[in-house]
């Protein structure tokens, strides 16, 4: 069997290609960075030239015209002089000797060399651009100088490139279905969420629609919760300052947090002693200055509610649940629909417990993400042990502590009998943590429910339980979160199931189509009928024809239309389309219609096809 090129290989190559071609239509460009990355590669590009899809597309053209040529890649090691030299002589001196004086002393300084075009690079790359057979530019984004908004905005060009050309026909398919299943689409279409520039970008507005679609979603956690002994708790939006301090979240997590809440006497106070901005934040950081922040988390206030009263080990493990909303200050350029925002609810749990209980509250922890994977149909998941990097003063607590924790998260991961890989460096700053990455119906992965063992956060704020010999002990927490956060996850699903979601779920379990305008009451008779009963329903009483109407349900994503004609009305029948359970479809009574729909409903089926390609 003929030998395949390496895949990074072959995309790091690309983005070399793409520079060179760049180059030669406008030599005028500078040029920063172009790595290979999972999915492609990109390459940052400051340019006069706005990179329209016109442009693209020449570019493209001339990209297949340097692999025509089939340059050499030649890797040459120079000194950090001659590299000046090279880069000078190329005139990329903006952004390239910033990126050579990246290179640390001890290290060699390399260019990769393929016809005229050289470029600062470390490689590996193909040994001749024919090695490229199958590439595509994507799009163009706007980037940052080393991602810092502070630098001038560059134009990045995204591309991908694979082994084979059936592989990239394969990977564009994709894209484009991912394109049609977009959920900031699809959420408007359906109305079920909204973002508004008056409100502020990355805070979603829940339209009544997507509202039906959380509450199912968290009546669905909140049942399964009572079920395994949670206590529900409600906690504010924002909390002093001190209590992040002890925390370790203000000011460790200072950059992804909305500003401190100051009063206006106090910052009027300051400002009249001459106080600078960079004096102001240093009080803020020593605690000479009191405030308020918007909560980033929502542990600190469940472990003061645990610490608000005296503890026995009898009463161990205490297991306390909100869906509480977080806020943190996502940069601009990473916000992306509900799925990367500034104010999210986590289906957040807190649980308080002796170390020997740790392996089962794990295990139960676990089991319930498992539990809400497989009734919404995403059994296709791996799963990341996150574990602290040794040596690093990024994390807090003991080391016997973290092993302790460490050792708990692998025991427990084993039970879940799936591939599970570990990753140094991952760990959250106060624990270890299990995440589940879960790939959806067209095979994108997304890290979505998360289990976190800590030792730290108590001894922080000093908890205790009284123990079976009347001493005082320290209880571990575990921090889980199935959902993770409910716009995340909600955005996640929209995406999965192209809005067409389970009957459970749908905001618009029915709908009712009569034939005429005479139909109507016959039709209002009978939806109330189905509301009594629970089921969602509504009527389509617009004038117009029959087929206008299927088809209108049908781009609704309605799981049941209900047509109702005369010869129906006379019978006591109802005529059902069913996209969720074509085995409903055709005359039925209404009671033998409302008695599926309504077992549907209570067991969470998922679509008929979606069923079918589970069991095959």
């Amino acid at each position: 069997m003929k030998e395949m090129t390496p895949l990074e290989e072959i995309r790091h190559s690309s983005a070399h290609i793409l520079a060179a071609a760049v180059l030669r239509l406008y030599p005028e460009t500078k040029l920063d960075i172009g790595p290979p990355t999972d999915s492609g590669f990109y390459y940052d590009f400051d340019s006069s030239i706005p990179f329209t899809p016109e442009i693209l597309e020449k570019i493209e053209a001339e990209m297949k015209k340097i692999i025509k040529e089939n340059q050499r890649f030649e890797r040459i090691e120079v000194s950090r002089e001659e590299a000046k030299k090279i880069i000078s002589d190329m005139g990329q001196q903006t952004y390239k000797l910033g990126r050579l004086d990246d290179i640390p002393d001890e290290e060699s300084i390399s260019f990769y060399r393929n016809g005229e075009f050289h470029d600062l690079c470390a490689g590996s790359h193909v040994s001749y651009t024919k090695k490229v057979k199958a590439f595509k530019l994507l799009h163009v984004a706007g980037s940052y100088h080393r991602g810092d908004s502070n630098n001038k905005q560059l134009q990045r060009i995204y591309g991908t490139a694979f082994q084979t050309k059936d592989e990239l026909t394969e990977h564009l398919e994709r894209i484009e279905e991912a394109k049609k299943r977009d959920h900031r689409n699809i959420g408007r279409e359906m109305g079920l969420f909204h973002i508004d520039d008056m409100v502020g970008q990355g805070l979603v507005l829940w339209k009544p629609k997507g509202a039906i679609i959380r509450q199912e979603l968290e009546n669905f956690i909140s049942e399964e919760l009572n079920k395994q002994g949670y206590s529900q708790v409600f906690t504010p939006h924002v909390g002093k300052l001190d209590l992040y301090r002890t925390s370790g979240h203000f000011p460790y997590y200072q950059d992804s947090q909305y500003p401190p809440i100051i009063h206006r006497d106090c910052l009027t106070s300051l400002a009249q002693e001459g106080c600078t901005c960079s004096e102001l934040s240093n009080k803020l950081e020593e605690g000479e200055i009191d405030g308020y922040l918007l909560k980033p988390m929502n542990c600190p206030m469940h472990i003061r509610i645990f610490r608000s009263e005296q503890r026995s080990y009898r009463d161990l493990p205490i297991r306390l649940a909100e869906f509480g909303t977080v806020y943190r200050w996502e940069q601009s350029g990473e916000l992306n629909g509900m799925t990367r925002v500034r104010g999210f609810t986590q289906d957040d749990a807190h649980l308080f417990i002796r170390e020997e209980q740790l392996q089962e509250e794990i295990q139960g922890c676990l089991g319930l993400v498992k539990l809400v994977f497989s009734v919404l149909g995403m059994n296709d998941y791996r799963v990341r042990v996150s574990l602290r990097e040794p040596d690093s003063d990024k994390y807090v607590g003991e080391p016997e502590a973290w092993d302790k924790a460490e050792t708990a998260l692998r025991e427990a991961v084993k039970t879940l009998e799936v591939d599970y890989e570990e990753e140094l460096g991952e760990a959250a700053f106060y624990g270890p943590k299990i995440d589940f990455v879960v790939k959806d119906v067209i095979g994108r992965e997304w890290q979505l429910g998360t289990v976190q063992v800590d030792y730290n956060l108590p001894e922080r704020f000093d908890l205790s339980y009284v123990g079976s010999d009347n001493k005082d002990h320290r209880p571990v927490m575990i921090h889980r979160a199935p959902f993770g956060s409910m716009e995340r996850f909600c955005g996640v699903l929209i995406e999965h199931f192209a809005g067409n979601f389970p009957t459970w779920l749908a905001p618009e379990q029915v709908r009712i189509l009569p034939m005429n305008d005479d139909l109507i009451e016959h039709a209002e008779k009978l939806m109330g009928q189905l509301k009594q009963k629970g089921i969602r329903t509504s009527i389509d009483s617009l004038s117009g024809k029959l087929g206008a109407k299927i088809r209108k349900a049908e781009n609704d994503k309605i799981p049941h239309m209900l047509i109702i004609g005369k010869k129906e009305a006379e019978q006591e029948k109802v005529s059902v389309r069913s996209r969720a359970n074509p085995k409903l479809d055709g005359s039925r009574s209404l009671d033998e219609f409302s008695a599926a729909v309504t077992s549907e409903i209570k067991n969470k089926d998922l679509p008929f096809k979606r069923q079918s390609k589970a069991k095959d």
